[in-house]
């Protein structure tokens, strides 16, 4: 993943060098900069001395890296790793509610969908969550801020607390973040929770057309406990990957979403850093999204044969 993100960052047209230009031409400075001057200023930042081979650049990256020296950025002149760490929470905090409302919603209305499959009510909920889940969350993010926050001033437009308050674990505190995280959380989940909903569906009614749930009815069992523990249950196993895989995908989901409601998240940060070509910070990113993938991907394929006890463990790597 490193050498793919090193090959594709540099891939790109200009680089810190010219950045760092600009940033020169902006304060006052020549456009006639010293090219030695200004590339030991891209090696002191960047710990990539820009005048040598590509090969050795890439060297010297990787062997930053695995000493946890991930550089320094250039345009906010701290070091990555302190701008990951502080931006970071941010988006989990953002991702892990928009994850969780996306499942629950979306298992909830999909299992009722199954029970009313050929209603009225399962047609028009088939209908709406295919639309909205056909519609980039970037644009459900547009309309609410222009709606709930331009036009009626119900809800924050940027930022992810009230200036001026002090963070602590005081209720007035945490209220003000969420306030603020309602408009991204719903962007997500608005356009997130119909694909669920339809794979819900699906997974039910396969499940309700099964053998044991004839016998289930035949045996007298509750109706309820029948829907919730043998329906439910099972219905809901089967998605548990799609789950885990999501929840990775979704730190690389951030980065238009953070950039709209200018919410300071791993996603603003990277998105500033590729238009400024901050070399470090896009790679620190980029690593730190492709770890989350990684692992959650990881930890669906160790632990699906501890979920479904059903499906071995050679089986649940065939089925992935």
């Amino acid at each position: 993943m490193i050498t793919i993100t090193f090959a594709l960052i540099r891939a790109l047209p200009g680089g810190p060098g010219d950045a760092i230009r600009a940033q020169v031409m902006q304060s006052g400075g020549s456009s006639n900069v010293d090219m030695t001057q200004l590339n030991a200023l891209v090696e002191s930042y960047t710990n990539v001395d820009p005048s040598t081979p590509l090969y050795v650049q890439y060297w010297d990256y990787v062997t930053s890296i695995l000493q946890g020296d991930l550089g320094q950025s250039i345009w906010y002149g701290r070091p990555v790793s302190e701008i990951i760490v502080q931006a970071l929470p941010w988006t989990v905090l953002l991702l892990t509610i928009a994850i969780l409302l996306t499942f629950a919603i979306g298992i909830v209305l999909g299992a009722a969908m199954a029970y009313a499959e050929g209603t009225d009510f399962d047609v028009g909920s088939t209908v709406v969550s295919m639309l909205l889940n056909s519609v980039p969350y970037y644009i459900a993010a547009i309309l609410l801020v222009y709606f709930l926050s331009i036009q009626f001033g119900v809800f924050p437009q940027s930022g992810n607390v009230s200036s001026g308050l002090e963070p602590s674990l005081s209720l007035s505190y945490v209220g003000d973040v969420l306030y603020h995280a309602v408009l991204p959380v719903a962007s997500l989940v608005i356009t997130g929770f119909g694909g669920t909903a339809i794979t819900m569906r699906g997974n039910a009614i396969q499940e309700i057309g099964e053998d044991y749930i004839r016998v289930a009815h035949l045996r007298g069992v509750p109706g309820r406990r029948i829907a919730v523990r043998y329906v439910g249950r099972n219905a809901i196993l089967p998605m548990y990957t799609q789950f885990m895989i999501s929840v990775g995908f979704m730190f690389g989901g951030s980065v238009i979403l953070e950039q709209i409601f200018a919410y300071p998240g791993l996603g603003y940060y990277l998105l500033e850093a590729i238009s400024t070509r901050d070399y470090p910070l896009m790679m620190g990113g980029f690593l730190v999204i492709a770890v989350a993938v990684m692992i959650c991907v990881l930890i669906a394929d160790l632990t699906y044969s501890r979920i479904d006890p059903r499906i071995s463990d050679d089986d649940a790597r065939e089925a992935y």
